[in-house]
């Protein structure tokens, strides 16, 4: 999914803590029904954090009767990509027949390898009687060796993640390994996701072991420092160095990072590859129909992007 052309958010100032690298601004955009997207990745200065390469939150917002997200086929090679929701239902459908509705908590992991097509809607049901929407949609590279692998779904649920709690603290992790913690989630990469709630006054060690790490306020405030940060903005944290995120309010946050990829990734529209000439290809089979159809959703697509 990717709701609107992205150009690249834009780097924050100068701030106290060292061991920030940068902040990033996102660039916002309204789509409409109060519905509106903040992009964090790429950035100018962050083309990734670990394997993540994308990130995107949007809302959260109310869909009244009638309206919903309708996201139409489109293809993915290269990549996987990891939905997320804070609030609402999505219904993923792709070219390998998944039919699935995902909730909050829970997480879709689509893996595109060689080539997969899917579409995001709002069910027929929320539809009717109109919804909210709340959530993330991250990208991951593959390893090169990996960007040509079997596409691939799967869906985890809420039971699935442990939880790390102590003193106003609450992290659920998602991805990978945190707080001696580790998720179900299978990787092909060395990959972290934690979902994180601070009570106001509490305070979390930003675990270091991971080289690549950034912290995305989703609400409140948190402090770093003697610095303040609050709802969309990214802050990329230099390698191996011990941060504390204190919360000046409740406070609402995701941390997401891993190894660093094994290469630098082109990027262009849906498509992530280590070689231009891969995405040229993919550009060509698309506009040609090459790639599958999704099986009750097979009527319309998104088509290629003139640029």
């Amino acid at each position: 999914m990717s709701f609107f052309p992205g150009k690249d958010p834009q780097a924050g100032d100068t701030y106290a803590c060292a061991a920030i690298a940068h902040v990033v601004v996102p660039r916002t955009v309204d789509l409409g029904d109060g519905f509106s997207v903040r992009r964090a990745l790429p950035s100018a200065r962050s083309r990734m954090v670990g394997p993540f390469i994308f990130f995107d939150h949007f809302g959260p917002a109310e869909f009244r009767a009638g309206n919903g997200l309708d996201v139409r086929p489109h293809p993915h090679i290269g990549l996987a990509t990891v939905t997320y929701l804070f609030d609402g239902e999505i219904v993923h459908r792709d070219s390998l027949g998944t039919a699935v509705a995902i909730k909050p908590g829970e997480v879709n992991w689509m893996t595109a390898g060689r080539g997969i097509v899917h579409s995001e809607r709002t069910g027929a049901e929320k539809r009717t009687t109109g919804s909210p929407i709340h959530g993330l949609q991250m990208w991951v590279a593959l390893p090169a060796a990996k960007e040509e692998m079997d596409a691939g779904f799967a869906h985890h649920d809420t039971a699935e993640f442990p939880i790390v709690r102590e003193n106003g603290k609450n992290v659920r992790v998602v991805v990978g390994s945190l707080y001696g913690a580790t998720s179900p989630v299978p990787t092909v990469h060395e990959t972290m996701f934690g979902d994180v709630h601070l009570k106001a006054g509490s305070a979390l060690p930003l675990d270091p072991d991971h080289e690549e790490r950034a912290l995305y306020v989703i609400d409140g405030t948190v402090d770093i420092s003697g610095d303040k940060f609050e709802l969309g903005r990214l802050l990329v944290f230099k390698p191996g160095d011990k941060v504390t995120v204190t919360a000046v309010t409740d406070a609402h946050f995701v941390i997401v990072g891993g190894a660093p990829m094994d290469g630098p990734r082109h990027i262009w529209w849906n498509f992530v590859s280590s070689r231009k000439e891969r995405i040229e290809q993919a550009k060509a089979e698309w506009a040609a129909g090459h790639f599958g159809k999704v099986p009750g959703d097979e009527i319309e697509f998104i088509p290629l992007p003139e640029k």
